[in-house]
């Protein structure tokens, strides 16, 4: 793929935004790659991606928004700017459970994710061998009660030299405080071992054991302070039957796990994510 441009745009709905996007594009010598659309009817909101080729491209960095500000002024626009050749950087949290975190390592590895993997975090020190062994920096940072504001302390420190874009929390088994989560909103993604909203908390394997499903899930949000509550990205689900135990849908619900984060965490690097009244649109 040629190096390219992305846009994302929310703006409130109304003719002639798609017409206008892809003139500006047009009249600049830029050629559309992908392009696509969506109507919320109820909030009346419009919401698009735009990816274009920078081959012959007009615009430079530094020329793109006083081009295009009086179109964005015109359409009441909040849009948003990548490039492809700007690499993200990743940070994984992990605790015990590897599944997620094991995944992630090999789907970086065999080229599935286009960012750098900046360092794995702990709260507990087994992960180390998985993170040297796929060539990852790792951080083992106990998190006790008493010294919890202290952890997180030196996770900020960590994830500030390393010049961190997204934090992926791989089944990382801690709540993040609301102090936390503020200076990331938007850029931590959880992947919750349920089909949100239903059987949260921490036994959710079990929960749904006793009460007898015939389906179980998992799913991948961005954080907020409301703890699983966050904007959901992805989810899927597999059958189960009276035959199974819980162990069972343990195992079954990690092979869940590891898909639907891979996929929230590519989609978010590929730029396909919108959010918007604790929803997301995500763009093919």
């Amino acid at each position: 793929m040629p190096d390219s441009a992305t846009l994302l745009i929310s703006s409130p709905d109304q003719r002639g935004i798609v017409a206008s996007l892809a003139e500006f594009i047009y009249k600049h010598n830029g050629n559309v790659l992908h392009a696509d659309q969506h109507r919320d009817d109820g909030e009346r909101l419009f919401f698009t991606r735009i990816e274009w080729s920078l081959d012959g491209f007009a615009l430079d960095r530094a020329d793109f928004w006083s081009a295009f500000q009086p179109l964005s002024d015109r359409f009441s626009m909040s849009p948003k700017l990548y490039y492809s050749t700007d690499r993200q950087r990743v940070g994984v949290f992990a605790s015990r459970y590897q599944h997620c975190l094991m995944d992630l390592l090999q789907r970086h590895q065999i080229g599935e994710l286009p960012c750098d993997i900046a360092f794995v975090i702990s709260n507990h020190p087994e992960a180390a061998d998985v993170a040297r062994f796929f060539g990852v920096p790792f951080h083992h940072v106990p998190v006790r009660s008493e010294s919890k504001y202290e952890a997180e302390a030196t996770q900020l420190q960590l994830i500030a030299d390393a010049h961190t874009d997204l934090l992926v929390l791989a089944r990382y088994m801690q709540v993040l405080s609301p102090e936390f989560v503020a200076q990331f909103a938007g850029s931590i993604i959880n992947v919750h071992h349920s089909f949100l909203p239903a059987f949260t908390g921490a036994r959710p394997y079990h929960a749904a054991y006793e009460r007898g499903v015939k389906l179980i899930g998992a799913t991948s949000h961005y954080v907020t302070d409301a703890l699983d509550e966050g904007p959901i990205i992805e989810q899927d689900v597999a059958r189960i039957s009276h035959r199974d135990q819980v162990e069972d849908l343990i195992q079954k619900g990690r092979d869940l796990e590891k898909v639907v984060l891979s996929r929230a965490v590519r989609w978010h690097l590929q730029h396909r994510i919108l959010t918007y009244a604790n929803k997301t649109v995500v763009f093919d």
